[in-house]
């Protein structure tokens, strides 16, 4: 009798598999297929870029659900305008490029929304050498200064300018990469550009660190935000989880490149193999302790912005960038997608 009743047991488990497996076809997966995201970057593949490459490499994005992919930039208003046209899903990009695009284009139907603060602090800054003659900002005044129309630090000059009391200072127009070749060379007396940017460029230049005079807006009066990360209206209405999903990620990430960017730079020369280890490592610690980690975002908290700074930032873009119309700071940013404070809480203590 027990082994007739094994053997029913037997037939009746096989059954009941065979049912299972045929019951579970004829319902949905579920299992997801991965959501695909385009992402821009504000510029090449250079040490910052680890932030969001390394991420990537590591494969957080894979395990959030989601097929990202990341593509070079050329510079925040291509990328804010590539998003705003459908083109990329997401991207990273200047706030108060962000700004200005809105307040100049108050009826396009699609404008990118910043959704997390990265670069609490703006990486504008002027540069001299001191052959010039110049250190302090009221050197500057009546001099030459060199920088392309659209860099980020001449735009915002006017509110450097009023914070610092300077008076009128002439511009001279180039390409990025005549910029401090031009300054090396006397051609102009001063540029601006990024801090982490410049200051490399004008050692690989021939000029020695202890010859040049950098002075950061951030350390000079000037409280814009940086870059941040954007996101389509689409996007937004269309895939909010996603969103949430791709910043999870992305501060995940960033807490371990900025724990370790020698260790993180190596996702940045998988993607650009031709890049100069060492330089670009130099890179992404200086954008890290200046930028990113720095004491106004260890106050505000990663990822976040305070709504006071954000509506002076708006005001006084609104005027430096003389818009078409005022920017209004409530369009250009939106925190719901953010991850929860233990997850955002990135940054080492100092």
């Amino acid at each position: 009798m027990p082994s007739i009743l094994r053997a029913r047991r037997s037939i009746l488990t096989s059954l009941i598999a065979s049912s299972a497996l045929i019951w579970g076809a004829t319902l949905p997966t579920a299992v997801h297929a991965e959501t695909s995201i385009k992402f821009q970057l504000d510029w090449r593949f250079e040490g910052p870029s680890a932030l969001f490459l390394h991420p990537e490499a590591k494969g957080y994005f894979k395990q959030a659900g989601l097929d990202v992919s990341i593509d070079a930039g050329s510079g925040s208003g291509g990328t804010i305008t590539r998003v705003a046209s459908g083109t990329y899903d997401m991207g990273f990009a200047d706030m108060a490029a962000l700004m200005e695009f809105h307040a100049n284009n108050p009826d396009a139907p699609n404008k990118p929304v910043a959704v997390m603060m990265v670069y609490n602090n703006t990486p504008a800054a002027a540069f001299a050498l001191k052959k010039s003659g110049i250190k302090t900002p009221a050197d500057l005044v009546g001099k030459k200064l060199g920088a392309p129309v659209f860099d980020s630090g001449r735009k915002s000059w006017p509110i450097f300018a009023k914070a610092n009391k300077l008076g009128a200072v002439t511009w001279t127009s180039m390409d990025p990469p005549l910029r401090e070749t031009m300054l090396v060379r006397g051609d102009v007396d001063a540029i601006t550009g990024f801090s982490f940017t410049s200051i490399l460029n004008l050692e690989a230049r021939g000029a020695k660190p202890d010859e040049i005079v950098m002075f950061p807006y951030a350390q000079y009066g000037v409280k814009l935000y940086g870059n941040a990360i954007i996101a389509s209206p689409k996007m937004i209405k269309e895939n909010p989880e996603a969103i949430k999903a791709f910043l999870k990620a992305f501060a995940k990430g960033a807490k371990e490149v900025i724990a370790a960017p020698e260790v993180a730079i190596a996702s940045v020369k998988a993607r650009d193999g031709i890049i100069n280890v060492p330089l670009e490592t130099r890179r992404l610690k200086m954008a890290i302790d200046q930028v990113v980690n720095s004491p106004d975002a260890r106050a505000e908290g990663f990822g976040q912005v305070k709504a006071p700074r954000l509506a002076l930032m708006a005001s006084q873009v609104g005027d430096a960038f003389n818009t078409k119309t005022r920017v209004n700071p409530d369009a250009v940013w939106n925190p719901g997608f953010l991850p929860t404070a233990a997850e955002l809480n990135v940054l080492p203590r100092k």
